[in-house]
């Protein structure tokens, strides 16, 4: 999995390759830990924000496992597998949902009281 935090907070600093000589490995030895193909140990989460001068939780993203389930039907003799993908939302797309849900929710309350005053009118005598 892609670390999107991670990237993003390297980049305001630096390029893969100072980050890889800070750290004391090739450009592209980091660059695979940037896009996942290499699991990144605790040991150097640690290091990474030190040299980011960040805390570990602000560029730390977990490898989502991606989870394979088996159907077998006996019955008819069918295989077939299932294979649930688990993805992470970036950071800037939750933010803008919850923007526009409170958007839609402020909507949703200006329409309950137009909708109040106008059964109000309705009810009142002439």
């Amino acid at each position: 999995m892609v670390k999107n935090k991670l990237i993003r907070t390297r980049k305001a600093k630096y390029t893969q390759e100072n980050m890889a000589k800070l750290l004391h490995m090739s450009q592209s030895q980091y660059q695979r830990r940037e896009t996942g193909e290499i699991k990144i140990s605790d040991d150097e989460w640690e290091r990474i924000a030190k040299v980011l001068d960040v805390e570990v939780e602000d560029i730390k993203e977990e490898d989502v496992v991606q989870s394979i389930i088996n159907n077998y039907d006996n019955s008819s003799g069918s295989y077939s597998p299932y294979i649930n993908n688990n993805y992470n939302i970036p950071e800037f797309m939750v933010k803008s949902m919850e923007e526009y849900l409170d958007i839609l929710k402020q909507e949703n309350r200006q329409l309950k009281d137009e909708n109040i005053k106008l059964k109000q009118q309705i009810n009142t005598p002439l």
